[in-house]
């Protein structure tokens, strides 16, 4: 294993506003994001806010997942960390850009464990 974990960070923009204010689509496109990517669900915590706006986390063995969603702005704040080197965290990136119809992403990639932070940009669209 060359890290003790990868960390994406990935910013979603232009995303179908609905989605981002439902929190039952949000919390099944989490949750099976993880999967797709192979990965063990433990826990699946989501809360609505009011007037908007969406906040959750899925506990995976491998670490997590979350959300903070700006129906508002038609954006989302994501990141996927997942231990070791079986599970790919893009994969389920992927997935959730999919599924939040984002017309503009910007991911960065954070080996972690490694020492000092080294970035990487992944891609924008």
């Amino acid at each position: 294993m060359d890290t003790m974990g990868r960390h994406v960070i990935a910013e979603l923009w232009e995303c179908n506003i609905d989605m981002l204010n439902d929190i039952e689509r949000l919390e099944r496109t989490f949750v099976n994001a993880a999967l797709k990517a192979g990965a063990e669900v433990r826990e699946v915590a989501f809360h609505k806010f009011a007037p908007f706006g969406v906040s959750g986390v899925v506990i995976i063995s491998e670490s997590h997942l979350t959300i903070h969603s700006f129906p508002e702005h038609g954006y989302a704040s994501i990141d996927v960390y997942t231990c070791g080197d079986i599970i790919d965290p893009n994969v389920a990136v992927a997935y959730i850009e999919e599924h939040l119809e984002a017309k503009s992403t910007e991911k960065l990639e954070v080996p972690r464990g490694m020492g000092a932070v080294q970035m990487k940009n992944i891609k924008v669209q």
